[in-house]
């Protein structure tokens, strides 16, 4: 095991990143993993209704990214997708709200955990259906394309996702047509309790880019300085007018799939090896190597933050449940066609 001065020896050699960085993931890190774990609580509860998806470990791909990318770029994903709009600025209380299915909540209450969104901080979801978001983050980097600005889409999906196969009619078209989108898999070994390696005879899941000649890599999802340097590699070309890029995150969630998943599949040992890896210790310990935070500051920190998570959970109790009309309401465009007689 290395020494406590081999630890910081090594975190400070990884400070390629300059302190407002650092910081800024902690606290982005941070803020999501105090939320998941409050969801989990507020489950267990009954105030949390439905299917429940938790991020916790796997929060450096969103703050790595979000560290990257624009607030005008465009971020999709599947239906574990808590953490995605808190690194996209959006307040966790419309998250909190949401999945308590209040009116205030970000999808007015008729999405829940798996249907966020968010207009405002250019986030379209949230989607429950495996694999059905990765066709329409292409087509969201296809209109930017065609409106002739420089935006680029993240399109997030898990590894059980790589199996559906309007994925690989939409990896096909968006080297074709050189589409500014980043295809993210958040590899995090079990699509929902069947682990890769049971699934399919290819386990690194980023050269399945070879089929399509994207340019593609496996990048250490634990870690936001690489996250961070893979995604700004990804978006460089995107942005160019290079299309396409594959990355394979490799991650891993400390809970089950869903809130009722007892993760009975692997062990507790499997779990802790990867707690060692933990994105927000490795963050912590370059601050502290860096003398740029100290207990005082760390204690600050978790004070901040709990405070945000607690306001949220005060909005999402006293927030109003839809009106029934509601029902009625966002299920159709309203469009007027003056073809069409009455």
């Amino acid at each position: 095991m290395a020494t406590k001065t081999q630890k910081e020896t090594k975190a400070a050699a990884k400070s390629a990143f300059d302190k407002n960085t650092y910081l800024n993931w902690y606290e982005s890190m941070l803020l999501m993993r105090r939320f998941e774990e409050r969801c989990g609580q507020m489950y267990i509860q009954q105030k949390i209704r439905g299917f429940c998806h938790l991020y916790i470990g796997q929060e450096a791909l969103v703050a790595g990214t979000e560290s990257v990318i624009r607030k005008d770029d465009r971020v999709i994903t599947a239906y574990r997708d808590h953490a995605h709009p808190i690194g996209r600025g959006l307040h966790p209380k419309y998250i909190m709200a949401e999945l308590y299915g209040k009116s205030t909540g970000c999808s007015k209450g008729k999405g829940g955990s798996m249907h966020l969104f968010s207009k405002e901080f250019n986030f379209f979801g949230g989607h429950g259906i495996v694999g059905g978001q990765v066709p329409l983050g292409a087509g969201m980097a296809m209109a930017d394309q065609y409106s002739g600005n420089d935006r680029v889409t993240l399109c997030y999906m898990g590894d059980g996702a790589v199996r559906q196969g309007a994925l690989h009619e939409a990896f096909n078209m968006a080297m074709l047509w050189k589409l500014p989108v980043i295809f993210i898999i958040e590899n995090n070994n079990y699509a929902m309790g069947t682990s890769v390696e049971r699934t399919s005879n290819v386990r690194d899941l980023y050269t399945l880019g070879e089929s399509y000649d994207m340019p593609a890599e496996p990048v250490d999802g634990m870690s936001c300085e690489a996250v961070h340097e893979a995604t700004a590699r990804a978006v460089a070309r995107a942005r160019k007018g290079d299309g396409p890029t594959l990355l394979e995150m490799k991650t891993y969630r400390y809970r089950g799939h869903s809130m009722s998943d007892p993760a009975s599949y692997r062990t507790k040992e499997e779990v802790e090896s990867y707690k060692k890896q933990d994105p927000i210790e490795q963050v912590l310990t370059v601050l502290r190597s860096n003398k740029w935070i100290d207990d005082a500051g760390v204690e600050a920190m978790e004070a901040k933050i709990k405070a945000i998570v607690e306001e949220s959970v005060q909005f999402a109790e006293e927030s109003p449940f839809p009106a029934a009309e509601e029902l009625y309401k966002d299920v159709y465009v309203q469009q007027d066609y003056p073809y069409i007689m009455d």
